[in-house]
């Protein structure tokens, strides 16, 4: 089943439909319309520290949130470097990245505190939301070929299990918009990473086309899962292509780094 798009006024967002029959989590993965943002950040953009003003950025938060959930004073932003680090949220942690200076690197990020919401970027990478219904936890996780090579995905389910008691087969599972196949052209070094990490089971994901490959990052990420034990039924992507819709999406492979960024976001709320 492909994603949803829901459009208010210009916004537009995408949300995951196994995740939208959930009553206790609201989520949204954005496009890049319906905000404030001036060129080249035009205009939903939520990547603050690329020179657009912070005040727009914010003004964006508040519209996205109003529509996918969340409160913009109660987020949670990831801080990537590209690398595996988990990051479990706690009440401690509300406003950083969008309020206050992060006082860490994560490009993951865990909690089952309610009314947090945690959020993910992209510009091409892989975003992915995870919800466990049963332990009442939530994940967001932020792999690009880098951190999907290391393992980030698999290494965010151990922790959901670890910290939190989720049994991998009950998670369910939202991988967003990414640079697909059609355009994730790469010498050696993506497939040979990918190979060493996942073994045979990176091979469906790499197709050698003349002297470059083609990679499927989105399945990669997807086969993560499923090596973690994540069910197959459990787990849908989003079939778009960041780099293929730019009128949707920034993409730093077709833009460079005048652009802003998109997020996928999602939020735990109270039971009372």
């Amino acid at each position: 089943m492909s994603f949803t798009t829901h459009t208010k006024q210009d916004l537009i967002w995408l949300t995951a439909p196994l995740l939208d029959g959930q009553d206790r989590i609201r989520h949204g993965f954005s496009t890049r319309t319906g905000g404030v943002s001036r060129p080249p950040f035009d205009t939903l953009n939520l990547a603050l520290g690329r020179g657009d003003d912070p005040a727009a950025v914010e003004e964006n938060y508040r519209r996205l949130c109003a529509v996918a959930g969340g409160d913009p004073a109660r987020t949670v932003l990831s801080r990537q470097v590209h690398e595996d680090t988990v990051r479990l949220v706690t009440e401690a942690d509300v406003g950083k990245g969008l309020r206050f200076p992060q006082d860490y690197t994560a490009d993951a990020l865990i909690t089952n505190q309610p009314n947090l919401t945690l959020v993910v970027f992209s510009a091409d990478c892989g975003i992915l939301l995870l919800y466990d219904p049963k332990a009442g936890a939530i994940g967001a996780i932020h792999a690009g070929w880098r951190g999907c090579a290391a393992g980030i995905v698999a290494k965010t389910v151990r922790e959901l299990q670890r910290v939190f008691g989720s049994r991998p087969a009950d998670l369910l599972c939202g991988i967003g918009p990414c640079i697909g196949p059609c355009c994730f052209e790469t010498d050696d070094d993506v497939p040979h990473a990918m190979t060493a990490a996942l073994g045979d089971r990176a091979a469906p994901y790499l197709e050698r086309r003349g002297p470059k490959w083609h990679v499927d990052l989105a399945g990669l990420n997807r086969e993560w899962l499923l090596s973690a034990g994540v069910d197959s039924a459990h787990i849908q992507l989003c079939s778009l292509c960041t780099a293929c819709h730019p009128e949707l999406f920034w993409s730093h492979r077709k833009m460079g780094n005048a652009r802003g960024g998109q997020v996928a976001m999602i939020t735990l709320l109270s039971t009372k």
